[in-house]
């Protein structure tokens, strides 16, 4: 379950500002991605009362990130619209996983021609959460074309037209694609 999915669950605590501000969040996309939500993704954590009105909590895919000042005056300017009063916080811990985004997020890219994220090592039975630097394996995991599905694909740049994705081609129907690199 993604984080922002466990903290929006109804709970006694919560106001009808945080309950509207969710459902106007819900909507908004990724400046990159448009065609996937902030919450999807994960990038959007929660939403609660603060001292100065509300307070949205946001993790950026990775450090760095250009999108996020894009995603933080993306967030201001539909709360203000409505009439809300909040400002964004940026959480960097726990550090932003492929993990937390939605089957429907995959799925949306896969449609979009991005070839959507493995299963991260934490996904896999038995693995820690532990970082650990290991030499890279002799055979890379596949990644099917996003355009015709074809496992007959090859990297062509570790870094696509950003960061957080790398560049294949596909060897079947030539098609370029970015693929979503797992964090």
């Amino acid at each position: 379950m993604t984080p922002a999915a466990s903290l929006s669950s109804a709970s006694p605590t919560r106001t009808a500002d945080v309950d509207r501000a969710w459902d106007l969040l819900d909507a908004l996309t990724d400046p990159e991605i448009p065609v996937v939500t902030l919450r999807e993704l994960g990038i959007l954590r929660d939403v609660r009362e603060g001292t100065a009105g509300l307070e949205v909590i946001i993790t950026p895919t990775y450090s760095g990130c250009p999108a996020m000042g894009q995603i933080e005056d993306d967030v201001k300017a539909l709360l203000q619209a409505h009439g809300l009063q909040g400002r964004v916080v940026t959480q960097l811990a726990p550090a932003w996983t492929t993990d937390w985004m939605t089957e429907a997020a995959k799925d949306k890219l896969r449609a979009y021609g991005i070839a959507p994220p493995h299963a991260c090592a934490t996904e896999k039975p038995g693995a820690s959460s532990v970082v650990q630097f290991a030499a890279r394996s002799a055979k890379p995991e596949v990644v099917n074309c996003p355009q015709c599905g074809s496992a007959n694909t090859t990297e062509t740049s570790h870094f696509g037209s950003t960061a957080c994705k790398a560049l294949y081609r596909c060897l079947a129907c030539m098609e370029p694609f970015d693929y979503f690199k797992p964090y």
